[in-house]
Parts: structure tokens; C-alpha cells; sequence
């Protein structure tokens, strides 16, 4: 077998053997950023083709497929899809073929289609034979990964040489081709390739959860380079954080420019999911932006009842300031969503003036005056009307290209989110003023009741109904054996102890939080993240701290420590507040049931 450090400087024009019997016998074209790759598992007269080829490819193909073995040694051809870069050289192949008991082994989604190929060899399909193919020597594994790329994908893992040959998954963009991916940096090109070639990331995530479940030393792909030993692991983990379907967002053609301008997109969502301040979101923000124009400042207004703006600007650190509304922004009040062709705004000569006249009342830099800036209206998911305006204040005027302005609208998602949440939760800050004046603080534990929660979960959960990117993640949680601390210390005591894990909770939340005395020794946490990861760090944080604790009887005579168990739900969208609280109370449960002292978190499989 080839070793690894031989495997990129071999002559591509003849097979490799990546591991015992398992051969490349795929061709190399000069100049294409999309190689595609072939592969030859030898096993006597029961010896498999994976991926037969293209017409481009064929004669290459087949030429070192002899160098091994004689053609008719092949029984079984696998298509892991019907696309003419695997299947293009059927017609051909089917020319050698001597044998009358050869098979043409796909899914029956491929099959449908082949068909019109008016192909002489019978169909062996993978879902008509348990999903798996006995060689005698060995077993072939079909794993099913639906949409990726097409209904009936699949890859084929191969018992003996533990290799996964993954058809398009793990595939890879390459512009200085090699047979073996050489470091983590691969992933640079592997990510364009799914970002526009995988519908969704629900999707892709379901495929490689299916393909973790096989004991892989390498992955074969039909596109880019094979992957070996530690970068195995390393590929997975980094595909289960992409997002896909990028022409959902963009439909230029250029992948690789679609694909940093996407990334930078991306972060920006994380930003806002990342970043418990606003200054600190809106410096990231600032950051990010910088790498597609020429921003030097962020400033926004945002539209609140009554006509009021909240006015949020790096002069005051976004402190937000509450304003009456300024004269420019009155056009911008009136404008409906349905009736813009453009993400962004170009006001008459008129308004111009009276913005300048309000940055010049501002204190900005005079010397700057004169510089571009873009105006970005935020509108409302509920209505279409402007929620806020978002001020990019530009070193220099910028031209505002198709693609440029398609980029400005998906940046308003994000922003619309983070300036809507921001309203929220400045909004809960004016509320808070009067906070014990209404009695919406447990007194003991300063946490918010339940009758509060009411009322301002639900705002957040209206939130996430009309946007699928305002997630909220529930933490419920109680003390494990609170009855007997109370028996045994006394109620004293046990208001001590929850009044110590209620300072726990206040300590280790953020401001957009919403930490609740549930009831009794019950806490709840709802927070405005995207996944359970983070809300199950937080009740991991807050497990560990809690007990860490060390509390004395009233005499002082005994000294005894806490623990706490926790479950951990996301809201679905357009669900009752009772349900999600249902879902994550049965985590909770199961905390229990499991020994407490513990976080159970509700996974992908059970929502």
C-alpha cells in the first residue's frame, strides 16, 4: 500500500492503492477546480467500482482499473448519484461488461432517473437489500444521507478498510490538486463547495450525525481530496458548524466571493448571538463591516411608542439615549417595506441637509463631514413598517452594485434581530425602573416572579415566533433534596439556601436574560440565544458554582453543602410558553431520575 508521504508526489496517471485492496483509479484534468475521483475495491470476481465516471474520464478510468485487475473481475457498479460526473461512462463501460451477472448498485431516487439512460444492467437497489452489500471478504455499509445532494444520496462505508467514500460530502473546490488532504487548511476548500452545493445545515448536520456512527479511518470523497486519520474528525466537526444554501441568499455565480461574503454574514450572526452588550455587538459589528466597506462608524434609531427614538451611538458608548424623533427620520417613519426596491436609501436634497445639520449638532468630526454614509431602514417582520434606521458612516462614497445591495439586505436580518431585541430589552430596562413598585421581584432572591415572566417571555417568544433567528433557550432547574434541607436545618436555613442560589443565578446571567423564581426551590432561565449549547453552559456553570458552596446550620455546629439538577429546551416557533416549559421540566426529570447533580439536555432527535 502507498504510504501517505507518497500518496501527492505519485504519477496520477496510474492507480494508488490508499489501503489494502482499495484502489484511486480515478483521472486527473488538468486545470479543473472539480476533480472528480473514482475508486476500485478489489475483491476477486466480486470486486466493486465506486463512482464509474464522466465520458471525460472514462478512458483513463478504465485504462487503470486493468493496471489491477481485468475489467470483467467487476461485478458491482455504485452510483452514489445519477449526475453524468458519476455516471456519464456507463454507456461505455456496459461495452466491456462480458458477464450477465452484473449490477448496477444506487437507491431507487437514482434509479428513476438512470433509467432514461436505457442502460442494459439490472438495478441492485440499497434500500430493497437492508442497506448493506456482503462481499464474502468483506461488508459494504450504504448510509443514507438524504439532500445531500439529492433525495436519495448516500455513501458507502467499507467494513475492512474502514473508509467512508462520501460522494459529494466532504467534497472540495481545489486549486492545486492532491489526492490527500494535507492539513486542516483543506477545509478552506471543502467549505465553498457545501456552502452552494448543500440545501441546508438541518440537512447536512443529519448526514454527518449518520456517517459518525461508523468507525471511519478515512473518507473517500468523489470530489477534492481523501481525508485520513486525525483530519477525519477534525472535517466533521468543522462541516456540523456551516451554513448551506448559499444561492438561497445570493444568486451570482462567483462561489468563492458568495462564500466570503457569506462568512463574513455569518459572523455577524454570531456577533449577535455572542455578545450580551450592545456595544459590544455593535463594535463587532463595526469590525465585520469593515471588511466589505468602508465603514469608520455605526450609528441607529430606533422607532419606540409614541413616537419616541431610541438613540443608540458610539458618542455615548450606546448607552441609548430616549430622543424625540429628528426631522430627517420622519421620512423614513412613513416608508412600507413592500414599496422599497432597494435595501437602502437615498433621500432628497432636503433631508441630506438636515442630516448633516444633525451630525454637525452632534460634536461629529466637521472635518469628516463631508464623507459618504449609507442608510440602511430595518423594517418589521410584522407589518412592514421601519422599526429603525442603521447609519453607516463611510471614509468614502461607495458604488451600490446588485450584488452589493442583495448583501445589504441580508445584513439587515441580522440587524433588524439585534436592533428589535435591543428595543426589548431597553424597553425591560424602562419597566425595571418600577420593578418593586409592582412587585415583579421575588423579594428573597431578588429573581424575577412568575406572574413577570409571564408577561415579558412572551414578548421574547412573539419575538422568535415572527423570526426564526431569535431563539430562546429555557434552563429549569430546582435543589435536589430540598425537603429534607428544610427538615432537617430548618426554613431559615432553606431560605438561605435558595436565596444563595438565587445570587448564583443573578451573578452568572446577562442582562438580556430573563432569570425567574419558578416556585419553591424551582429556577428557571430563559435566554435569548440560538442553541441549547449555550444554555447548557450556563446550567453547567451554575451546577458547578452552586455546589462549591459551603452553608452552616443555624447553630453552626454543621456545615453542608447543595447540589442542583437541570434541564435544557429550545423553543419551536409558534409554541405555547406551558409546552416549552413542559419539554425542558422533562429533562429535568430525567436529571433526576438519572441521580441529579446533573444537566439533561433535549436533543435534535427528541424535538
Amino acid at each position: 500500500m502507498t504510504s501517505e508521504s507518497e500518496w501527492n508526489e505519485m504519477d496520477n496517471q496510474h492507480a494508488i492503492e490508499i489501503a489494502d485492496r482499495v484502489w484511486w483509479v480515478g483521472h486527473y484534468l488538468p486545470g479543473d477546480k472539480f476533480q472528480c475521483h473514482a475508486y476500485l475495491i478489489e475483491n476477486g470476481n466480486q470486486s466493486v467500482l465506486i463512482d464509474p465516471g464522466s465520458k471525460l474520464t472514462s478512458a483513463g478510468i478504465l485504462r487503470k482499473i486493468e493496471e489491477i485487475i481485468p475489467f470483467t473481475q467487476i461485478r458491482y457498479f455504485i452510483c452514489h448519484h445519477q449526475d453524468p460526473d458519476i455516471t456519464g461512462s456507463l454507456s461505455e463501460l456496459e461495452q466491456k461488461i462480458e458477464r450477465d451477472d452484473c449490477l448496477l448498485v444506487t437507491h431507487g431516487r437514482a434509479a428513476a432517473l438512470l433509467k432514461h439512460c436505457a442502460l442494459k444492467t439490472p438495478f441492485w437497489l440499497i434500500e430493497d437489500n437492508d442497506w448493506k452489500l456482503d462481499l464474502g471478504s468483506r461488508i459494504l455499509h450504504f448510509v443514507f444521507t438524504p439532500y445531500l445532494h439529492f433525495p436519495g444520496a448516500f455513501c458507502t462505508f467499507d467494513s475492512v478498510s474502514k473508509i467512508m467514500f462520501s460522494s459529494d460530502i466532504f467534497g472540495a473546490f481545489t486549486d492545486d490538486w492532491s489526492l490527500f488532504a494535507k492539513d486542516e487548511s483543506h477545509f478552506e476548500n471543502i467549505r465553498p463547495f457545501h456552502e452552494h452545493y448543500m440545501p441546508a445545515r438541518e440537512i447536512l448536520l443529519h448526514g454527518l450525525l449518520e456517517i459518525e456512527k461508523y468507525p471511519i479511518n478515512m473518507i473517500a470523497p468523489q470530489h477534492g481530496s481523501i481525508i485520513k486519520g486525525r483530519l477525519v474528525n477534525y472535517m466533521i466537526e468543522q462541516l456540523k458548524g456551516l451554513d448551506c444554501g448559499l444561492y438561497l441568499m445570493h444568486k451570482d455565480g462567483d462561489v468563492q466571493r458568495l462564500s466570503y461574503i457569506n462568512e463574513v454574514l455569518n459572523d455577524i450572526l454570531k456577533t449577535m448571538v455572542s455578545c450580551r452588550k450592545f456595544t459590544d455587538f455593535a463594535s463587532n459589528l463595526l469590525t465585520l463591516s469593515q471588511r466589505l466597506l468602508p465603514v469608520e462608524l455605526l450609528e441607529f434609531f430606533v422607532l419606540l411608542e409614541n413616537k419616541q427614538v431610541l438613540h443608540l451611538t458610539p458618542l455615548t458608548r450606546y448607552r441609548g439615549d430616549i430622543i424625540p424623533s429628528p426631522a430627517f427620520c420622519e421620512e423614513i417613519w412613513s416608508l412600507n417595506q413592500k414599496d422599497q426596491d432597494k435595501n437602502y436609501l437615498e433621500l432628497s436634497n432636503a433631508n441630506t441637509e438636515e442630516i448633516l445639520k444633525y451630525f454637525i449638532s452632534q460634536d461629529y468630526n466637521s472635518a469628516n463631514i463631508k464623507r459618504g454614509y449609507l442608510l440602511i431602514p430595518l423594517f418589521s417582520p410584522r407589518d412592514n413598517s421601519p422599526q429603525a434606521l442603521c447609519i453607516f458612516h463611510l471614509t468614502k462614497d461607495v458604488d451600490i452594485s446588485t450584488e452589493l445591495d442583495q448583501m445589504i439586505g441580508q445584513l439587515s436580518v441580522p440587524l433588524s434581530v439585534a436592533i428589535e431585541r435591543e428595543a426589548v430589552y431597553r424597553t425591560l430596562e424602562l419597566e425595571r425602573d418600577n420593578i418593586y413598585k409592582r412587585s415583579i421581584r421575588d423579594p428573597l432572591t431578588l429573581l424575577f416572579t412568575r406572574s413577570y415572566m409571564q408577561d415579558s417571555v412572551q414578548r421574547l417568544l412573539a419575538i422568535h415566533n415572527r423570526d426564526d433567528t431569535a431563539d430562546i433557550v429555557l434552563v429549569i432547574c430546582d435543589i435536589d433534596h430540598f425537603k429534607r434541607i428544610n427538615d432537617t436545618y430548618g426554613h431559615v436555613i432553606g431560605d438561605n439556601v435558595i436565596k444563595a442560589v438565587g445570587s448564583i443565578l443573578l451573578e452568572n446571567t446577562r442582562s438580556t436574560d430573563i432569570p425567574v423564581r419558578y416556585g419553591g426551590e424551582e429556577f428557571t432561565v430563559f435566554m435569548p440565544v440560538k442553541t441549547v449549547e449555550i444554555g447548557t453552559l450556563l446550567a453547567e456553570r451554575m451546577r458547578q458554582k452552586i455546589q462549591e458552596i459551603g452553608f452552616l446550620s443555624y447553630d453552626k455546629k454543621d456545615k453542608f453543602s447543595i447540589t442542583i439538577s437541570a434541564g435544557v429546551a429550545l423553543h419551536r416557533q409558534n409554541e405555547p410558553l406551558k409546552e416549552l416549559i413542559q419539554r425542558a421540566d422533562d429533562k429535568l426529570y430525567q436529571a433526576k431520575e438519572s441521580g441529579r447533580n446533573q444537566v439533561c439536555v433535549e436533543t435534535d432527535s427528541e424535538e
